[in-house]
């Protein structure tokens, strides 16, 4: 079943949400028009305000379960959840960008030229800064939550405001003074990994050679310079690893892939992204002037068990708080991802840095622009079909259209309808 329908009347007040099946009554009895595609809402006509209801609308709730990758957001009504969506992050694609714009300018400063001192000694950054991969996590969420608030009679949020322990992650059995007490206490890093991998190379085994650093998750794939992800490793073995996943690399050996990710423990930068926001999301979200009800992450796991609900993000989000009883009115989430605004940049560079080609000037070609979402219904050629995606447009007038299937290159502007406007994300309805 999907999700209820969003209803504003004709001043665009939020009415009660209805069944997909009385919306669509309404559409065809030519009571409301589809105001917007994504959340669905629809619009009232003139002489049918609030339905023909004179009663307030009826107070919901949205629940929210942060995360590092995707947050789950769930509307309940009472004891009804009547919507819900899992909305994915761009963190990491984020940090990727940042880290290759820096790397291009690093170069092209650096390349014979005069010297320009360092300006990060006057550079300071403000209080409650986040690095830009974290900010978005919670622009993101707090964008769609107003959203909801615009579309829907929301008089309430909740938030589940949870901690993770860290080292407690890592050792279980951590007590006392331990907390103070790192894994490198009284070792130097060469050493420790002397002593934790016996001196030998942990790919191939080889003693009395020269050993080097190496990372078992490559720094080009999310890896960090956290001690539990160096291991030791002789010259041929590190230049034949190179940046392969570790999982690739000793996929005919599953006994050492099994030994080296025993020893080696699972990165903690989700957990680490979600501590960082936790506050920062709080404090935004009291921005919208509604109460803010925070409860703590195990009571949300409790509910789910006791509810015997599967682990989803929207399922989470919905079992956020005092839960006495569920009952599901939508089993069919709305799939969010973030796909950002597009880029600043004035021109795409080669792998030097160096201008390669302009971009064009202006955005909209044919009336579309890249990220709106099109429906094309191709009646003739060798791509005959029907393809919904995100449309890539090209001044020549013949798009690019991305689907859940994959991407369809070479689509005549002249097939393509307008479903949904650019405005930074996909969707899977």
């Amino acid at each position: 079943m999907s999700n209820y329908v969003f209803v504003i009347d004709t001043d665009k007040n939020p009415c009660d949400p209805v069944h997909p099946a009385k919306a669509r009554l309404l559409l065809n009895q030519n009571k409301a028009a589809v105001f917007r595609r994504y959340p669905f809402t629809i619009i009232l006509k003139e002489g049918q305000n609030k339905e023909g209801q004179n009663a307030r609308p009826t107070p919901l709730t949205v629940k929210i379960d942060p995360g590092s990758k995707t947050t789950g957001l769930a509307i309940l009504r009472g004891e009804d959840v009547i919507w819900g969506a899992e909305l994915s992050h761009r963190g990491q694609q984020i940090k990727a960008s940042l880290e290759s714009r820096r790397a291009i300018r690093r170069g092209r400063r650096s390349r014979k030229t005069r010297y320009r001192p360092a300006r990060f000694l006057n550079r300071k950054k403000p209080k409650g800064w986040l690095a830009p991969s974290l900010q978005h996590r919670v622009d993101t969420t707090l964008t769609w939550v107003n959203k909801l608030i615009r579309y829907s009679p929301i008089v309430g949020i909740t938030q589940e405001l949870v901690r993770f322990d860290l080292q407690k992650m890592e050792t279980p059995e951590i007590s006392g003074v331990e907390y103070q007490q790192g894994e490198l206490q009284g070792y130097e890093v060469r050493e420790y990994l002397l002593y934790k991998w016996n001196r030998q190379c942990a790919y191939c085994g080889g003693r009395d050679i020269p050993l080097q650093v190496e990372h078992i998750q490559p720094k080009a794939k999310g890896g960090t310079n956290r001690i539990s992800n160096l291991c030791l490793a002789c010259e041929p073995c590190n230049i034949r690893k190179g940046t392969h996943d570790i999982k690739d690399f000793l996929s005919g050996q599953p006994d050492l892939l099994s030994r080296i990710l025993k020893q080696a423990k699972s990165p903690l930068k989700d957990a680490t992204a979600v501590n960082s926001t936790r506050w920062v999301l709080f404090n935004a979200l009291k921005g919208t002037g509604l109460p803010v009800v925070t409860v703590r992450g195990g009571q949300t796991k409790f509910n789910r068990t006791r509810l015997g609900r599967p682990k989803t993000h929207w399922l989470d989000a919905a079992c956020v708080g005092r839960v006495d009883s569920l009952k599901l009115l939508t089993s069919k989430p709305l799939l969010i991802s973030a796909k950002g605004h597009g880029t600043r940049q004035m021109c795409r560079t080669d792998r030097y840095g160096f201008p390669s080609r302009y971009v064009p000037r202006h955005k909209f070609v044919k009336g579309f622009q890249t990220g709106d979402i099109v429906k094309a219904i191709v009646t003739r050629g060798k791509k005959v079909g029907e393809y919904l995606g995100r449309v890539a447009v090209r001044s020549q007038g013949s798009f690019n259209i991305t689907t859940n299937q994959g991407l369809i290159q070479g689509i005549s502007h002249k097939y393509c309808k307008h479903i949904h406007k650019k405005d930074g994300y996909s969707y899977v309805a």
